[in-house]
Parts: structure tokens; C-alpha cells; sequence
């Protein structure tokens, strides 16, 4: 049900940071998302966290590029989300997936290799996290770094953003989520990224991009740059 890392393109996160995806918001995936964070499975969260530690080893181990634009339309191992049709580019025969693939940053004369990952996860409302035993995505975000570290590579959970105040976006059009976002998500000092790291948002899906987008403008005000969102789904 997982397949490999495709860019999820949406407008509020143009020019701000690449996003990527495992899978449509959809069958299987989707029921196991849902499992785990509106019905209490919270043993999901070692094997989500799993899966997206896979796919943190398949982005570039990069920096900023040396020179020259951003490659655009494309992901590692799939077509745009935004395509009308999801080509089963992951799948190496009827009900297999094939496995993410790291690539070998010292191959790409593009990138420059950076420090540790440093994961961010996108805040939950504070009575949705009650709801769900704590902010499910965080849990996640630690799962993956358990098995970044048990793979011996460096890790770190930084919950450096809270959101207060901000109404459930289900079924919010995109200029309704930004607005229901605005003056609403904020930056954490104590949780502030360590320097050198490079750093990723983390969210279970992404739907218009307004969170991720807020997320990745709210960590830029504060000095951080982000090199990537990498979201569980892709919905919309």
C-alpha cells in the first residue's frame, strides 16, 4: 500500500520547500491511517514510523543545490501528485510494493552533504491531541527517528510548532484553511531545531498545503530553513 516518494505539488507551498508523499489518501492506506488516529491503534505508530523512515533514506542527502533550478514534475520514483491519475510506478507486480530506494548523494554533483536529519511535526489542535493520546504525529516523527538511529543514522524530534485556537479543517476549502491557520500557528523557542541539522516537516497527510505551507513560513520566521515536507498521504 505504500509506494515510493512522489512530490506533492500544491500552491501554497510554491517556492517554499518540496513536499513529498507515499500514497494516495485512499484504500488501504488510508484505512490504517484512520485506524491509528481516530480510533485509538496507536500500536500503528512503530510501523508508520517505519515506513517514513524509508522514505526520509530516499531523499537526497542534500543541501541546497550549487547551482541551477530546483528539478520540478518529477519525485523520487513517481509522477506529481497533482496529475490526474496515480501511475502504479510502485508496485513491482499485482499486491507488491516495491521498497524505497536510497539514493547515493555522493553520486549527484547538485547536492552537498549536510548534518543530521532534524524531524518537525506538524502541531495538532491541543483537544484533538487529547482525543488521540498525545499529538499523533509527533509519535510518529519519533518512531522514524528510532529507526534512523537503529539504521546508525543521526536523528532528532524537534516539536518546534503549536497551533491554538484553529478550528477542525476538515472539509475547509484552501483559502479557508489559511484563514483558520492565520495568527494561529505558532514557533516554540524550546523546541528550536539544532543547528547544522537539516531539517524536514513531518504531517500524516497533505491535503491543499495551507498547513504545510504555514508550517514551513512559521519555521522561516524563526531563522530555520526547511528542506523538505514529507507527508504518510497525499489527499485532494
Amino acid at each position: 500500500m505504500w509506494g515510493s516518494l512522489t512530490e506533492v505539488v500544491r500552491a501554497p507551498l510554491a517556492g517554499l520547500a518540496p513536499a513529498y508523499a507515499l500514497a494516495r489518501y485512499q484504500g488501504v492506506a488510508k484505512r490504517v491511517l484512520i485506524a491509528y488516529k481516530e480510533r485509538g491503534r496507536r500500536d500503528v505508530a512503530p510501523a508508520l514510523g517505519r515506513v517514513l523512515a524509508s522514505a526520509l533514506a530516499a531523499l537526497p542527502r542534500a543541501g541546497a543545490p550549487r547551482a541551477g533550478p530546483r528539478r520540478e514534475g518529477h519525485s523520487l520514483g513517481g509522477p506529481p501528485f497533482d496529475e490526474p491519475t496515480f501511475v502504479g510506478s510502485s508496485r513491482t507486480g499485482p499486491g507488491l510494493e516495491k521498497p524505497v530506494v536510497a539514493r547515493d548523494s555522493t553520486a549527484d554533483a547538485d547536492f552537498v552533504p549536510v548534518g543530521p536529519w532534524c524531524l518537525v511535526p506538524a502541531p495538532s489542535r491541543r483537544s484533538a491531541s487529547r482525543l488521540r493520546g498525545g499529538p499523533h504525529v509527533q509519535r510518529l516523527a519519533e518512531a522514524a527517528a528510532r529507526c534512523l538511529a537503529q539504521a546508525g543514522t543521526e536523528a532528532v524530534v524537534a516539536p518546534a510548532l503549536a497551533l491554538k485556537g484553529a478550528r477542525d479543517a476538515v472539509g475547509l476549502s484552501r483559502a479557508e484553511r489559511v484563514a483558520n491557520l492565520a495568527g494561529r500557528l505558532r514557533f516554540v523557542p524550546a523546541g528550536r531545531p539544532p543547528p547544522g541539522s537539516r531539517v524536514v516537516v513531518l504531517d500524516d497527510v497533505v491535503t491543499t498545503g495551507a498547513t504545510a505551507a504555514a508550517c514551513v513560513r512559521a519555521l522561516a520566521d524563526a531563522g530555520v530553513s526547511v528542506s523538505a515536507v514529507v507527508a504518510l498521504l497525499a489527499a485532494g
